[in-house]
């Protein structure tokens, strides 16, 4: 009872987690047979082995889902929870393989989360050393990472009125919104697909080889930052190239409705997207504060102009590639750096952070208190986002996860400080994790206590799930309680 009133709430039903996860689990045995047949084209046997072993599981696992009765409606917190088993099971999965390369169990799971989770960091030493099939794999983790997010956050998204809104603007229909969201999800694959066949395309016109084209063309377009050379985009024949790998990591951070939008030739609306124009914003001014930056500690104008442009624009996208190694910057870049990787991209994108539609949100709350001081006491004021009206729950979400990502953050950093790390480089450390954006202070790598190692991983996951479906995921009321009728 809660003031007097029963308080309702359904737990979540194993069968139907079970049968979904088994839906799951076929799509991702397809998708692990484009590593299985790298291997295989790489001659690394052993390799595709494991990968073989995984399809087989992942085949019989889905097999027995099929038994499982289907449900008439899926509640939120069971979407919840099974993005968030999707998550948490597909990397423990892919470590199996990824430990044939020469890895420790330890290191190929983190490997595999960074992958999934699109973030980026890693803890070897050297990736150069290491097989083109591992190289390859992990670019392709990033990928569907980047595509699942997408479109399992769908599912998320049902309880996120501003969105769901937009999520129907495409089309201007009056469908329900399920339907509405799968033909959201067929749409955001079509742009997906299309865009890493453009930014492959791309990439081979400016003289990089097929498999450097490849592996750099899916980890930039799921914003996930995985590099083929130890040096990432320092190891470019030109600068050209490093700007085209940029370029595209901002085409993944672009919510990807809008680029349905410009396929109905809705090119005025698109271009209006108060969203799109801030992510604009936002690449531009942390470019020039990082090359101002850069240009006030002594390098040549020039080069301050391309690595500032080159390091901002990657991490406000959260890409997370880099044209020299972040440890070499000043506190000051750093920081710059910080505050680009917590806010990220566009809500609806394959990029982390916050979103810049909870900022947006955020900072329409402030003007509206601002103007309500001068006016009257009666006077009603509804707070609007462009022509949308923001009601109580867009605002409730929005404010409720900056603070939960602020509070991530904080309760990391002072694990990493505690440990005895520089203050602002432990920051950058898990604003970069919880961001998925992968930039490294110098931390991470091969000597990072096994804690810190759970730390990050913890954090790349509660970022990419946006904390609030690993909550619900660890809820025990989530398991435990009413169940409705399958």
């Amino acid at each position: 009872m809660a003031d007097g009133r029963m308080t309702l709430r359904y737990a979540v039903r194993p069968s139907v987690i079970g049968k979904y996860l088994g839906q799951l689990g076929f799509i991702l045995a397809l998708l692990t047979c484009v590593p299985f047949l790298a291997a295989l084209s790489f001659s690394d046997f052993a390799i595709a082995l494991r990968y073989a072993l995984v399809i087989a599981l992942l085949l019989l696992l889905s097999l027995l889902s099929k038994k499982l009765p289907t449900p008439g409606q899926l509640q939120q917190n069971e979407a919840m929870v099974i993005v968030a088993l999707a998550f948490l099971l597909s990397p423990m999965l892919m470590s199996y393989p990824m430990m044939a390369s020469g890895l420790s169990w330890g290191e190929a799971v983190f490997e595999a989360i960074s992958a999934v989770t699109t973030t980026g960091l890693t803890t070897l030493s050297s990736i150069e050393s290491l097989p083109r099939s591992f190289m390859f794999a992990r670019a392709w983790m990033q990928w569907y990472g980047g595509l699942g997010i997408v479109a399992l956050s769908v599912a998320l998204l049902l309880g996120h009125h501003i969105a769901s809104r937009r999520l129907t603007e495409p089309g201007g229909s009056s469908e329900g919104l399920a339907t509405t969201a799968r033909t959201y999800a067929r749409r955001v694959l079509g742009v997906y697909l299309i865009l890493t066949v453009l930014a492959v395309f791309l990439l081979l016109v400016l003289g990089l080889t097929p498999f450097a084209a490849v592996t750099h063309a899916l980890a930039a377009i799921s914003t996930g930052g995985f590099s083929p050379n130890d040096a990432s985009l320092g190891a470019m024949a030109h600068g050209g190239q490093a700007v085209a790998v940029v370029l595209i990591g901002l085409f993944g951070a672009i919510p990807l409705h809008l680029y349905y939008r410009l396929r109905q030739h809705q090119l005025l609306p698109t271009l209006g997207d108060v969203e799109l124009r801030l992510l604009l914003v936002t690449c531009l001014l942390a470019a020039l504060c990082l090359s101002l930056l850069l240009f006030s500690h002594g390098m040549p104008w020039n080069e301050a102009l391309y690595h500032g442009t080159i390091q901002g624009v990657s991490a406000q996208t959260t890409s997370g590639f880099s044209s020299l190694p972040v440890r070499s910057l000043d506190d000051d870049s750093k920081l710059v750096l910080i505050i680009a990787m917590f806010i990220g991209g566009g809500l609806g994108s394959t990029a982390g952070g916050i979103k810049l539609l909870r900022l947006l949100i955020l900072l329409r709350l402030l003007q509206l208190l601002l103007q309500r001081i001068a006016m009257p006491d009666h006077a009603v004021m509804s707070p609007k986002l462009g022509q949308r009206a923001l009601d109580e729950t867009d605002i409730q979400g929005a404010l409720m996860l900056i603070l939960l990502f602020v509070t991530v953050n904080i309760i990391s950093w002072l694990i990493f400080v505690i440990h005895g790390y520089a203050p602002l480089d432990a920051l950058f450390e898990v604003v970069s994790a919880t961001g998925t954006v992968g930039l490294s202070s110098g931390i991470t790598g091969p000597e990072l206590e096994p804690l810190l190692r759970v730390v990050l991983c913890v954090d790349m996951l509660l970022g990419r799930l946006e904390i609030v479906a690993l909550l619900v995921l660890l809820y025990p009321y989530s398991w435990l309680g009413r169940r409705t009728e399958s």
